[in-house]
């Protein structure tokens, strides 16, 4: 291996639209008791032969200090001209020392059966050719996939060099824009394998199960001679595995209730153990079936992703997700865009997720010039785009996870597209073909679509969509299932509309559910100088194309800490559900589960007065099994409430009180322990029971809560500076955009309200009077070369040692003029002293909400820290919003501080710098508090929506300009010595 790697003509391999040659079929993963070694660990690793170093194998070069990092999600990083490349393509040498077991026989001996010896590659990106001993092998592309090759004979007893030589562009790369980091080098497991004869090197197993009989019927599929099956629990003893084995009584395999058989396949020389998985997938009038019954998909979009190893996942992170997945009610993943580490989905099939298991192909920078030579449709492609889904199909096959095989991603459409589903079909026509980017269908068991909004997944559902562009498909597409294989986009803040987008799909059965765009960002760790952690994204390692942040778009942030967008998914997606019956005083609860019973929960209740809990008992629903419900009576729930409030006096009048349902894990799960919540609802009442007021999302009206015996709020004096600072505050109506707000290119809300100079607000005073005791300012809040303007009206008022404030706000300008445009926020701005460093507040919460996303929060008393008031999304944003605030405190270390009372509830947000400094900082490593406390006071915020990539917000949760009445009762929180007894 000593050419210049970087001629084209020495490597002319590289781009060959051929799959390579040398490799093996692909089959199975298997777990065998043939002897294999792992090579795995420290290889020798030159980059464009620049001098040897060490380099762990599985990993990328670029995570190592060789070259770096690049992200794009849509274009090529080099010039579109299949199937070349570049001259300028990084070329990595590796080279690793092995000695053999002194009990593997490469060469058999007279007297033995012959052994042959594989050694299989994972993966690799994005091309390889490999030798050992100085002989070459062959050569591969499909960085995701598994490629063996033959190495018996050339093995030795002592010790065996081999080198591999991998390329980061060639050919393939042309079929792998998959929107990530293009990352290289050998990043998945290398294993040599020994290979006994005669050889069980591939099985498929078919294990049906009829939901009318209860039955399971068993055939496999063997490669070799003399194989032998056994499944002890099903009383099958070393019979002939092609059967068909018709078994009476089994337990059928499930997301919810994943039951799987031991079994073994054996022969003379080779054991192979694996787990049977029962279960029926079918198509029926447009309703996906599996095990005889309709399922809900509550998934997400799974890339492999860790901040440090890039797509080089151990184990141990992929059972992070798998837990963090099942704990938030996620049943469902869609491998995008490329199959997963193997052992992924054998945690999928152990723990239980639904998996759509895609092919390693993504065309899409194609689009940008007119889809003009994509590969899809050209002949010359079409073996290398066959072998992608033949080693998706053979290696994955017995996975019982697996629900549907997907052609891959945002490829166009064209003839090898449809080679791969007809290959598929008939390779494996138990499982459902899928594919998005064939909107007539035609080639596919699903209809999928990316991105729909809420009225055309309503349409659909209704089986009212467009027809397709081909008359004789639009049949089949109207009785196929319909599928959102990616919708709310998690990017920064959001997504909005969740439960809306839910609505639709428990209303209609042939919306089978669908896939949020995506479970991780995909940031790559960094520390500054002095030791704080933060992640870059496209842009921060100097690529001169690149799509910014848009690779930080998902549920989790990088470190797998669940973001504001998981808690509010988990609750929206949760499959139980909670309602009161306000005729009848009673609680009903309904299983949303496809499959399972609701007998694994314990169920309890609280009742809280102004937060403070009261009452609380437990619930004893009688068995609810699958898509039913079950009601208890609650005439006597609330006897244990009493008339008298916390502070020993009965002030019952003046209280609000919620009720509180839980559901709970009554033992341990696999997935986790007992005492873990799977559900909750609130419900506001009143002294006689439930009332007709509106649920937590939308609180009513409620007087505050009283102050603590620890300070006095009702004739102190202010302290030093506070009064002058409310006094000052001031109308506010632009935020820091979010990621949705960017979103939509030049029409984008955030260059609207740039356009509108919303961030630019310059306010002159109309009129400051004082009469009767009430100051009244009016002012006009407006932008520099604008003459559209907010009237402002200020009436404070000192009332019981406080301060009140009747805030008016109507828009100033021809309302043609104003249009569609939407106010980021409506409030005002205080700046505080940056000594008040805690926040206590009665409202939603604990975490952050607005208007299109607070199915997650809940009616309770909460206090955190101002830094804990923030959420770090990997780029700054608007954040942290803390909705329908019936009273909060903020105080410094001292305890002294300001008071402020909702008539009747706002919003708040308290950081320590401002909407502009949030704005203009790349990274939250680059945010410094400024020294005020920067306080918003919120009487609506515009909603978020999922515009990053995808619908904005609905109607009704747009914040237009109109007119607005706001008030809020401001009051000193001053300690008080304890009198000396």
């Amino acid at each position: 291996m000593t050419r210049d790697p970087r001629s084209a003509v020495s490597f002319a391999y590289v781009v060959d639209p051929a799959p390579g040659v040398g490799a093996r079929p692909p089959r199975t993963t298997a777990d065998s008791d043939a002897p294999s070694l792992s090579l795995n660990g420290l290889w020798e690793f030159r980059l464009d032969q620049g001098p040897w170093t060490g380099l762990p194998v599985p990993a990328h070069w670029q995570l190592h200090g060789h070259g770096s990092p690049a992200y794009t999600n849509v274009s090529y990083p080099f010039p579109i001209e299949p199937p070349f490349v570049p001259d300028d393509n990084p070329t990595g040498e590796y080279r690793r020392t092995f000695e053999l077991p002194a009990d593997w026989r490469p060469v058999a001996a007279d007297a033995e059966p012959a052994t042959r010896s594989l050694l299989r590659f994972d993966g690799v990106d994005s091309c390889f050719a490999v030798s050992l001993n100085g002989t070459p092998l062959g050569h591969a592309k499909g960085s995701r996939l598994a490629h063996e090759f033959e190495v018996g004979a050339l093995l030795r007893a002592g010790t065996n060099i081999v080198e591999v030589l991998v390329h980061q562009w060639s050919s393939g790369s042309y079929l792998e824009d998959q929107d990530m980091w293009w990352l290289s080098g050998i990043f998945r497991d290398v294993t040599l394998l020994a290979r006994p004869e005669p050889a069980l090197d591939d099985f498929f197993v078919h294990a049906d199960w009829n939901h009318v009989t209860g039955s399971g019927t068993l055939a496999i599929e063997t490669a070799g001679t003399g194989v032998r099956l056994s499944v002890p629990e099903l009383g099958l003893h070393d019979v002939d595995p092609a059967g068909p084995h018709l078994i009476e009584r089994v337990e059928a395999w499930s997301a919810e209730s994943p039951r799987r058989y031991d079994a073994v396949l054996r022969t003379d020389r080779e054991t192979v153990r694996l787990q049977i998985g029962f279960r029926s997938i079918a198509v029926v009038d447009g309703v996906l079936l599996v095990n005889g019954a309709p399922i809900t998909l509550r998934g997400v979009n799974r890339h492999e992703w860790h901040p440090e190893h890039g797509r080089a996942l151990d184990r141990a992170t992929m059972l992070q997700d798998v837990l963090l997945m099942k704990r938030h009610h996620v049943n469902a993943v869609r491998t995008s865009h490329y199959p997963p580490h193997s052992a992924f989905l054998e945690l999928c099939d152990e723990y239980g997720l639904w998996v759509v298991d895609e092919c390693d192909l993504e065309t899409h920078g194609f689009e940008q010039v007119g889809w003009r030579r994509n590969p899809s449709d050209d002949p010359r492609w079409e073996e290398a785009m066959l072998d992608r889904m033949r080693r998706t199909v053979e290696r994955d096959k017995n996975h019982p996870s697996v629900l549907f095989w997907s052609l891959g991603n945002e490829a166009g459409t064209g003839r090898n597209l449809a080679a791969m589903a007809q290959w598929c079909r008939s390779r494996d026509p138990e499982r459902p073909i899928h594919y998005e980017g064939d909107r007539d269908s035609g080639y596919v068991d699903v209809y999928s679509r990316m991105y729909a909004n809420h009225a055309e997944v309503d349409a659909i559902g209704r089986r009212e969509e467009p027809p397709t562009d081909d008359p004789a498909l639009d049949a089949h597409r109207r009785a196929v299932p319909f599928v959102l294989c990616e919708y709310a986009h998690a990017m920064g803040n959001g997504p909005g509309g969740l439960s809306e987008y839910q609505r639709l799909i428990d209303t209609y059965p042939r919306v089978a559910g669908g896939f949020v765009w995506e479970w991780i960002d995909h940031g790559i760790a960094r520390t500054t100088a002095d030791g704080r952690r933060w992640y870059a994204y496209g842009g921060d390692f100097g690529e001169p194309l690149h799509d910014g942040n848009f690779i930080a778009d998902g549920l989790v942030f990088p470190d797998r800490t669940p973001s504001p967008g998981l808690i509010e998914f988990a609750k929206v997606i949760t499959p139980i559900r909670f309602d009161l019956d306000l005729t009848l005083n009673a609680i009903s609860v309904t299983n949303r589960y496809d499959f399972r019973s609701l007998d694994h929960l314990a169920f309890a209740w609280s009742v809280a007065r102004d937060g403070h809990q009261v009452a609380s008992g437990t619930l004893d629903f009688p068995e609810t099994v699958a898509g039913d419900t079950s009601t208890l009576v609650t005439e006597d729930l609330l006897s244990s409430v009493g008339e008298v409030g916390e502070d020993g006096e009965d002030n019952q009048d003046a209280a609000e009180l919620w009720l509180t349902v839980t559901a709970r894990l009554a033992q341990d799960q696999p997935w986790a322990e007992a005492g873990h919540e799977m559900a909750w609802a609130q419900f506001p009442l009143d002294a006689e029971g439930f009332t007709s007021r509106a649920a937590a999302s939308t609180p009513a009206a409620a007087t505050s809560a009283s102050a603590s015996s620890a300070s006095s709020s009702a004739s102190s004096p202010w302290p030093a500076g506070l009064r002058d600072a409310v006094t000052a505050a001031r109308l506010h109506v632009w935020r820091a955009p979010t990621d949705n707000d960017r979103g939509g290119g030049t029409r984008s809300l955030a260059n609207r309200w740039a356009q509108a100079g919303l961030h630019r607000m310059r306010h002159r005073t109309i009129d400051d009077s004082t009469e009767s005791g009430v100051r009244t300012v009016r002012t006009r809040a407006a932008a520099a070369a604008s003459d559209l303007g907010l009237l402002a009206t200020y009436r404070w008022r000192e009332t019981d040692g406080g301060l009140r404030l009747d805030l008016a706000v109507e828009p100033d300008g021809e309302p043609a003029h104003w249009g569609d445009l939407t106010l980021p926020r409506l409030g005002l701005h205080l700046a505080l002293p940056a000594s008040l460093t805690q926040v206590a507040w009665f409202g939603l919460g604990p975490g952050e909400s607005y208007r299109d996303s607070r199915a997650a929060v809940r009616i309770g008393r909460w206090s955190l820290s101002v830094p804990e008031l923030q959420t770090p999304y990997v780029r700054p944003q608007e954040n942290g919003n803390r909705s329908a605030a019936r009273w909060a405190e903020l105080t410094g270390s001292d305890g002294h501080g300001l008071r402020l009372e909702g008539l009747p509830t706002f919003d708040f947000a308290a950081r320590p710098w401002s909407d502009a400094a949030l704005a203009a900082a790349p990274h939250p490593h680059e945010l410094t508090p400024d020294g005020i406390l920067h306080l918003h006071l919120d009487l609506a915020h515009d909603g978020l929506g999922t515009a990053s990539c995808g619908p904005g917000a609905l109607p009704e949760h747009r914040l237009r300009p109109s007119k607005a009445e706001f008030s809020l009762l401001f009051r000193p929180v001053v300690v008080t010595a304890t009198p000396q007894e």
